[in-house]
């Protein structure tokens, strides 16, 4: 019998290669192709697909597919006890090609169709463990990027209404609704990329199995957002982004915040790609749009990598997320301890690593800007909490020996290390080949204590996180504080789940309630729809007792006659 996944597993890599090689082919001979494909064309009106191909789609496309084939490879073992694993593989395989069918597309009725995808099949993914916590994420999913799909639904109104949908045409110009398209597409991004106030979907959708979580939370849905707001970069620099580029520093800021006081392992890696997707979104804000992008693809290798190793981990600890059931893992899974410990070590953005190329020239160009202490100081506490996160992550995970259980199963499969292993290398490498591809200049100048301020801030974040782990479990009672609602407030990303469920349908729940049991099941039920049923039963009770009771009734309605003759006469 063929194995399905072994065969997408080839058409993704040599794709994604072929894809990757033609982004480097195209950004050194500086060329772009933009391919009409008329599908149907009748009496004047046509059906026209187009395309668009370009450095920056070819290098995401070939990054999303050389990090699919690895999850396929890797979902091959993690995936085999599964009775419907096919359908796994079909969801996946849909998926990619969603993403990729919205990043080669200049047209928004075309990148409509792609995003449309992307949300119904993360939506089908985060429900395949079938539970009423798995329904409930979905749901939460779908409906917050549903928010997203009526935005750009709105931009094909405003574009149609000025002649067409292709976006590029009206990027270099401000016309009358120049500024509510900015917004529409900035409010598709965030429900997308999940910046505040849309943030709570992303650790929900942790309910979807490994592999789905390290595809969408590294290179497809969650990325879709920043790619869009790239390619209408030169839109969005027409207006002031001021207030956009604060909720971005501030999504930074609470996501590296809540993983701080995070023990579930997969949720605390989606907040640091909640993280890194605010710094992509606020370096874009600040007109740097390459840097932002620069950031995406090397960071969608260590993201994957991050959550593909926390997966088999999890197998091993028996299905426990739990980062306080963990410890000493680095003495019995060497191989992936090794590459786990790699891929945080990227994202804190140690030097010569792959995520310190794009991390450190963010923040050199933040230095550059002339936007106020307030940005500037929570773009340095948010690196220092992204390595003070990690610190905790390795040092729970790793190092301690304190929450071994004893029914563990330590056992790397090699199809799960084979798919690492790529990832890796991209991890380490990826950065500074990309530095060498995408820019020019490889030099930038500033003073001695901004040139070292983020590498002292994330030896200080190293620190502090080494030395709040040895605190304790819960530090409830820290500096003699009892601080639980400042506990609950920082793990329960500022209250963000509750506004984004409970706090909108508890005031409507409540009214439909008290209307149900007032109206249809009150008064309106005995006044409207029982009244006539209540009539005729009246009736036919008295026609009943007039006909069983006959002398009687005649003998008391003949006293009633001569005591109304009486009274009249």
């Amino acid at each position: 019998m063929m194995n399905y996944f072994i065969l997408w597993f080839f058409i993704y890599l040599f794709l994604g290669i072929l894809f990757y090689l033609s982004g480097v082919y195209f950004i050194m001979n500086d060329i772009l192709i933009l391919m009409d494909w008329e599908i149907i064309s009748y009496n004047s009106c046509s059906v026209v697909m187009t395309l668009l191909f370009d450095w920056i789609s070819l290098l995401f496309i070939g990054s999303v597919m050389i990090i699919s084939c690895m999850v396929i490879y890797y979902s091959n073992s993690y995936m085999s006890g599964d009775c419907n694993n096919l359908r796994f593989l079909l969801l996946v395989v849909m998926f990619v090609i969603s993403m990729c069918f919205m990043v080669i597309s200049p047209n928004l009725v075309s990148i409509l169709l792609g995003w449309d995808g992307l949300g119904l099949v993360s939506y089908c993914l985060v429900i395949y463990f079938q539970n009423f916590k798995s329904y409930s994420s979905g749901m939460l999913t779908v409906l917050t990027n549903r928010i997203g799909d009526v935005a750009i639904l709105m931009s094909i109104g405003i574009c149609l209404s000025s002649g067409s949908w292709y976006f590029i045409y009206y990027n270099f110009y401000s016309f009358n609704w120049s500024y509510m398209l900015m917004v529409l597409v900035i409010l598709a991004s965030f429900t997308s990329s999940a910046q505040i106030p849309f943030s709570s979907w992303l650790p929900a959708a942790m309910s979807a199995p490994t592999p789905v979580s390290a595809l969408v939370h590294s290179s497809t849905l969650v990325t879709a957002g920043v790619y869009l707001l790239i390619r209408f970069n030169n839109l969005l620099y027409q207006f002031d982004l001021s207030f956009f580029l604060t909720i971005s520093v501030l999504t930074m800021f609470m996501s590296g915040l809540g993983a701080n006081y995070e023990y579930d392992m997969k949720k605390i890696i989606a907040l640091s790609t909640l993280s890194q997707l605010g710094l992509m979104m606020s370096i874009l804000f600040m007109g740097y749009p390459f840097i932002s992008f620069f950031h995406l693809l090397t960071h969608a290798f260590f993201s994957a990598l991050l959550f593909l190793c926390s997966g088999l981990i999890i197998h091993c600890m028996n299905n426990t997320q739990d980062i306080r059931y963990m410890g000493g893992l680095v003495n019995m899974l060497p191989y992936t301890s090794g590459c786990f410990i790699i891929s945080n070590l990227s994202l804190c953005g140690l030097p010569f690593m792959s995520g310190f190329y794009s991390k450190d020239l963010v923040l050199e160009m933040m230095d550059m800007t002339y936007f106020n202490l307030f940005i500037f100081i929570l773009f340095y506490i948010s690196v220092g909490l992204t390595a003070c996160y990690s610190v905790r992550l390795i040092y729970f995970s790793m190092i301690n020996y304190i929450g071994l259980l004893s029914y563990n199963c330590y056992y790397e499969d090699y199809d799960m290390m084979f798919s690492l292993f790529l990832l890796t290398i991209f991890s380490v490498c990826k950065g500074s080949m990309l530095a060498w591809l995408l820019f020019n200049f490889n030099l930038v100048v500033l003073p001695l204590l901004l040139s070292v301020l983020a590498l002292l801030f994330i030896f200080l974040g190293v620190f502090i996180g080494y030395e709040s782990s040895l605190m304790g479990y819960l530090n409830y009672n820290l500096f003699g504080f009892k601080m639980s609602f400042v506990f609950e407030f920082f793990i329960g990303m500022w209250f963000l789940p509750y506004f984004s469920t409970y706090y909108l349908s508890s005031n409507v729940l409540n009214m439909s309630y008290n209307f149900l049991m007032m109206v249809e099941s009150g008064w309106g039920e005995f006044l409207i729809s029982g009244l006539l049923v209540s009539g005729f039963i009246y009736l036919s009770k008295l026609n009943v007792l007039y006909q069983s009771h006959t002398i009687s009734v005649y003998f008391i309605l003949f006293i009633l006659m001569i005591l109304m003759m009486v009274l009249i006469y």
